[in-house]
């Protein structure tokens, strides 16, 4: 086994900055004052609190007026649909899709419990919403809609200032899960219907345990956890400061590197993505490739499970994913890819590779080394060769390849 970790799970969680680090150690250390404090010491964190608040505006296009600090994406997800619901109780029908992350799916299947109407919009076999069915769907009894702007899985980026624009024809609030969207392409706030935003700081090179929420001016808001004044009584709690830094910090560097994500980085998801395709046989890229995150490629290989090859990879310290890491505790295939009716023998073999600007050619070529040697090996003990796929056909494992 090698000693170094090549690391393409990126998704799941990111490395802290080196200037993140540093940024956030004097309010672990010395400056370690309560913000909501009234003497001059604590003042530090107060100015540090504003210009975090600002980092993080900054980046997504908006004012720091309309950025509340949270714990995590989770927390930015709940407190934006609680919050909308609320405000609206004679409402009771809910929009989101089949292909969520679990801190919205769950939120909907609760939401069924408490007798709301709940509509999960369909993907296609790219895991494409589609803007029609969406628009059927709305009616004068929604009281949300909640959609990604880009699939954990897939990277695949969805249409929402499209769906945010037929939201705002029909007085509907629109919240939008951007924790793998924010710092790897360019999002302007100003400039989209989007009513809610949730942001997570472990996405973007901050550490893990804060999150942001943008919240439009004039949308309608309540509180999620009550208590203190902090954050103009938006959401009670002592702040965070250290990692409030950290997230403000790794935003004003995502900014800065918003052109590298989208050059550089894709130039090795795309070296990555041709370098398997050309030396495993039986491989299929899932989602939309024409429209995805910089950072991320899907691929299932036939007749060989995901959690195997995870292990084998394990073995050279290449880290990737079958999936969100929020499921990965579960043997059943990615709910994405059922949603998109990728064959079960496929689905099951599906490994998720996410990179981010700290992923070097050297590692690419590494994977694209070892892997194929893995898929061979796997496929020559599979469990399903003779099996009959998803189309009622008989398959033939193909070890000599």
């Amino acid at each position: 086994m090698s000693g170094a970790i090549r690391y393409f799970d990126n998704n799941a969680t990111t490395r802290v900055a080196p200037e993140v680090l540093e940024a956030m150690l004097p309010f672990l250390q010395d400056q370690y004052g309560n913000a909501s404090s009234m003497y001059r010491f604590a003042g530090r964190s107060q100015s540090a609190l504003s210009k975090a608040r600002e980092q993080v505006a900054a980046l997504l296009g908006t004012s720091p007026e309309e950025i509340i600090f949270t714990s995590c994406g989770t927390e930015s997800d709940s407190t934006a649909i609680y919050s909308a619901l609320n405000a609206r109780p004679e409402k009771k029908h809910f929009i989101t899709t089949r292909v969520e992350h679990p801190a919205v799916l769950a939120i909907g299947q609760h939401l069924e419990k408490q007798g709301y109407a709940v509509s999960y919009l369909s993907v296609d076999g790219k895991g494409r919403v589609s803007l029609d069915e969406f628009a059927k769907l709305l009616n004068k009894e929604t009281a949300l809609v909640s959609m990604m702007f880009a699939n954990n899985e897939t990277g695949n980026i969805f249409p929402v200032a499209e769906a945010g624009a037929l939201c705002r024809e029909r007085g509907v609030p629109f919240h939008v899960d951007a924790v793998q969207a924010v710092g790897k392409i360019p999002i302007d706030l100003s400039m989209l219907p989007i009513d809610y935003l949730a942001v997570s700081g472990h996405k973007l090179h901050a550490p893990k345990g804060v999150g942001a929420l943008y919240v439009r001016r004039g949308a309608p808001f309540r509180p999620f956890l009550r208590g203190g004044h902090q954050e103009r009584g938006r959401r009670a709690g002592t702040e965070a400061v250290p990692n409030i830094v950290a997230l403000g910090t790794a935003c004003e560097l995502a900014g800065r590197h918003i052109q590298e994500e989208n050059t550089r980085v894709r130039a090795l998801r795309d070296s990555l993505q041709s370098g398997l395709m050309a030396s495993i046989a039986d491989a299929v890229i899932n989602g939309d490739q024409n429209n995805r995150l910089p950072n991320t490629v899907n691929i299932s290989f036939k007749y060989v499970e995901g959690e195997a090859i995870l292990l084998m990879l394990d073995q050279f310290g290449i880290c990737a994913s079958s999936g969100s890491a929020c499921t990965s505790g579960s043997l059943e295939p990615s709910h994405v890819l059922r949603a998109m009716g990728v064959p079960f023998t496929y689905a099951h073999g599906s490994l998720r590779f996410s990179l981010s600007r700290y992923n070097t050619q050297e590692e690419v070529d590494f994977v694209v080394e070892h892997l194929p040697e893995i898929i061979s090996r796997l496929r020559e003990i599979s469990p399903y060769c003779g099996f009959s796929d998803d189309a009622g056909e008989s398959d033939v494992c193909p070890v000599s390849r």
